[in-house]
């Protein structure tokens, strides 16, 4: 039983991790919706990570073909991982730097009072996307990291219900403090980054890269609270 428990709490906060990467992306993508659909969103994302991974799970012999090399291209092997973690990593440098650029120069301008709402399917389509990447992201590590299924499939239903418990605590502290929204913009601009780079095989080492966002965050912290104290 103690063998079987260390692999599933180490898969359940690698898969936490990877959570709060979708808890992030999604909340500022609900944030440009109504207020009534804000949580439909939220809850709605977090679902279909699940039943994404739940379902990945089921076909696992055909995740791991994944790995397998399709084609070479300037001596460089590309697989079907591969070509979606390059996807996904554009896709999500793409999105960060087009938030980011909204939210520091023209979020004041006129530009952005008659900017429409956004729909709820658009917002909805674009969050798949990125459960999709980091989804098959997180199946082939598990399989990497434990060969019981049942192992898999408790880690999955525990951070699920993690990840829905914490979607909105995080989300309200990002809207209240607009300064950890361009930093969570940032995480996620990095997050492409590291995707891009894996899916060229330069792998850059996820606790150098988690070790960064909890350094930024808490020098954010910081100055959050220097700034409140001098106001005070």
């Amino acid at each position: 039983m103690i063998d079987s428990l260390i692999p599933l709490l180490s898969l359940i906060a690698l898969e936490v991790i990877l959570g709060i990467d979708n808890i992030i992306f999604i909340s500022i993508l609900a944030d440009k919706l109504p207020e009534e659909n804000r949580n439909k969103l939220r809850y709605w994302g977090i679902g279909l990570a699940m039943a994404m991974r739940l379902g990945l799970l089921a076909i696992v012999s055909w995740i791991l073909k994944l790995d397998q090399t399709l084609f070479t291209l300037f001596n460089i092997d590309f697989s079907g991982k591969g070509l979606i973690l390059i996807f996904g990593g554009l896709f999500l440098i793409y999105k960060s730097t087009k938030e980011i650029y909204h939210k520091t120069e023209i979020a004041n301008s006129e530009i952005s009072k008659t900017t429409p709402v956004k729909s709820f399917n658009k917002m909805l389509t674009e969050v798949i996307i990125l459960d999709l990447v980091f989804s098959i992201d997180s199946i082939i590590t598990a399989v990497g990291m434990v060969q019981e299924l049942w192992i898999m499939y408790t880690a999955v239903i525990v951070t699920v219900i993690i990840m829905l418990i914490a979607s909105k605590p995080i989300s309200d502290f990002i809207q209240k403090h607009p300064s950890f929204k361009i930093l969570a913009l940032c995480f996620l601009m990095m997050i492409g980054v590291a995707l891009l780079a894996e899916g060229f095989h330069f792998e850059i080492p996820k606790g150098y890269i988690y070790f960064s966002m909890a350094f930024a965050f808490l020098v954010d912290i910081i100055q959050m609270k220097t700034i409140k104290q001098k106001n005070t």
